[in-house]
């Protein structure tokens, strides 16, 4: 099984989003180019922030759509397109309001759970079978609060729970860049006491 080839994190681009709960994908990518030497840089072919990375051994395409969260699609169909990446070996790292803050879940493929992001990746790959790194933030409560509520940053507590999990996920980047799954998700989803 082939690993992955592009990383996508997903948020919205501007500074007054940069600390919000939604660009959770976002602080996840920034993580890797800053622990591998990485720059993120505007490719506009690519409506985004992007850059190449070596990380053991495989060659990495990171990726921060800059098109805000709904167009998403737009940058990850251009460059999977480009550079004949298929939807497997794509990973698009994402807030989840069904996930308390402090976990992170791994899956492939699914529904987008009314995640305009990932429904707009889904319209531009034509296929919901690519990989996704839920990252927890808890959910306010009702429904009419959900705007509200990740487009804000997240208080202190919440946010040192937030960070656990990024940490813990990154953890498992030498497995997902193998095709090693069943190996990240155990790692992953195992509670550590």
């Amino acid at each position: 099984m082939s690993g992955i080839r592009l990383i996508v994190g997903l948020g919205n681009p501007g500074r007054e989003y940069e600390s919000t709960r939604h660009n959770a994908g976002f602080w996840w990518v920034e993580r890797i180019a800053s622990a591998h030497g990485a720059t993120l840089s505007p490719e506009k072919k690519f409506h985004g922030l992007a850059a190449r990375a070596q990380i053991s051994g495989h060659e990495l395409w990171l990726l921060e759509p800059q098109t805000f969260m709904n167009r998403s699609g737009q940058a990850v169909g251009a460059l999977a397109s480009f550079y004949k990446i298929l939807p497997e070996e794509i990973l698009v790292v994402h807030d989840e309001l069904d996930i308390l803050p402090g976990e992170a879940r791994l899956k492939k493929g699914g529904g987008h759970g009314g995640h305009n992001g990932l429904r707009d990746i889904v319209a531009h790959l034509g296929t919901p079978e690519f990989w996704r790194l839920r990252l927890g933030i808890g959910h306010p409560g009702d429904k009419s609060q959900v705007t509200d509520f990740v487009l804000h940053p997240a208080g202190r507590a919440e946010q040192e729970l937030i960070d656990a999990a990024l940490d813990k996920s990154l953890a498992c980047l030498p497995q997902l860049l193998a095709g090693e799954f069943p190996a990240a998700m155990l790692k992953l989803h195992t509670k550590t006491k």
